[in-house]
């Protein structure tokens, strides 16, 4: 039977509202897959605009610190920077640098100072007697500085302590091995830390020393001789450290250390210690 002309128009209609609304729901569909891609291409843009800014900043550290290097072996005094000053701003390419010089002799190396500049130490960062007297022995025994390297009773003791290893009676080849000096604790570590280097002489330069040193040295000045280390380096080279930090585009920031020793006797004019990483800070 055929439909009446208004039951026509009315499926008719509902046929155009049923199209009409599937068009409306695809034309959303679109736009939000046009609004992913979009915010997709913009955070990959904006990552790979900040890996630029990175790598720059990076690059920017290591020309800071061969600047430093170099014109700290200029062969005139006065145009030197000056050490344990201020941070000199220098500009390498779009990123500006900010490079700080500090003379190494003004730390305590554990691996060489006595166990009384040691104890100094740990007694004005905050230990009690006891325990800083113990734990400068027990470095001792760990670098080798002790009378008897690595004694049978240190071993034991560590033994004691459910540790199964012992002091290997050797100059440390990085500071966070100190963490594993029998005593030791992170906070204790975290105190001395700063005043401590890999590079300095066994007693440190007064000259160059900070407030923490200045004091461990002055409480050991009227007892304690001071000695003489046989890897002391002479008194012409010169041990640097140079933190360069620097600041690029797109609020990119890198800072990076090294470790330089300057004297006209290298080869070169210099020799690198140690450059980036954490085995000095």
């Amino acid at each position: 039977m055929p439909l009446r002309p208004d039951a026509r128009a009315s499926v008719s209609r509902r046929s155009g509202g049923f199209a009409l609304l599937i068009v409306l729901w695809t034309l959303v569909l679109v736009a939000f897959i046009v609004a992913h891609l979009t915010a997709s291409g913009r955070t990959e843009i904006r990552i790979a605009r900040n890996l630029v800014a990175n790598a720059a900043a990076d690059a920017a550290t290591d020309g800071a610190i061969s600047a430093a290097i170099f014109n700290q072996m200029d062969p005139s005094p006065d145009q030197r920077w000056p050490l344990n000053g201020p941070a000199r701003e220098v500009t390498i390419g779009h990123s500006r640098v900010a490079v700080q010089l500090e003379d190494e002799a003004g730390r305590i190396n554990p691996s060489n100072a006595s166990p009384a500049l040691l104890e100094a130490l740990l007694r004005i960062t905050g230990s009690d007697a006891e325990s800083a007297h113990r734990l400068a022995a027990a470095i001792g025994e760990w670098v080798g500085t002790a009378p008897d390297a690595a004694p049978q009773s240190a071993i034991a003791a560590y033994r004691a302590a459910g540790l199964d290893y012992g002091p290997p009676g050797e100059p440390l080849e990085t500071l966070d091995e100190l963490g594993r000096v029998l005593g030791m604790t992170p906070a204790v570590l975290a105190a001395i830390r700063p005043h401590l280097t890999l590079f300095g002489p066994a007693q440190p330069s007064p000259a160059s020393a900070d407030p923490v040193v200045t004091a461990a040295l002055a409480t050991i000045a009227q007892t304690v001789p001071t000695p003489v280390s046989p890897n002391q380096p002479p008194q012409e080279l010169l041990t640097v450290r140079i933190t360069a930090t620097a600041f690029g585009p797109d609020t990119a920031q890198v800072k990076r250390t090294a470790i330089v020793r300057v004297g006209a006797n290298l080869p070169g004019g210099y020799m690198v210690l140690a450059w980036g990483g954490s085995r000095f800070d």
